[in-house]
């Protein structure tokens, strides 16, 4: 676990730039030191990644940059990419997603999404 990085994008070549919905989660995991939750919530992510509605995803941790302005205190980033917000709201009540929030939020403390669009 661990090693999904980016998948490969699900994007075609005619889909409009101006649509996309990104969906970013911030996971603080409850015992953030354990190794055991740690690899089971990137299991849970794993298996959530095949919802169809999902365009890109990409799995991370905290960089190794320090300023002022970096927040590095979380466990687990998911960032996904929609082809637009229906698409995303379909995720949200998937059951695949809806499994994975019942599965494994018992993991996690705290959860931080921020939804944005093109300006």
């Amino acid at each position: 676990m661990g090693t999904m990085g980016i998948l490969a994008p699900k994007l075609s070549p005619n889909m409009s730039e101006k649509n996309l919905f990104i969906h970013h989660v911030y996971f603080w995991l409850k015992n953030p030191d354990n190794k055991e939750d740690y690899n089971k919530l990137l299991e849970g992510l794993e298996a959530l990644s095949k919802v169809t509605t999902i365009k890109m995803c990409h799995m991370g941790k905290p960089a190794g940059t320090n300023r002022d302005v970096i927040d590095r205190s979380y466990s687990v980033s998911w960032l996904l990419l929609f082809k637009n917000k229906e698409d995303q709201d379909k995720y949200q009540v998937d059951p695949i997603h809806l499994k994975f929030v019942e599965q494994y939020s018992h993991l996690w403390s705290k959860v931080i999404v921020y939804d944005s669009v093109d300006v």
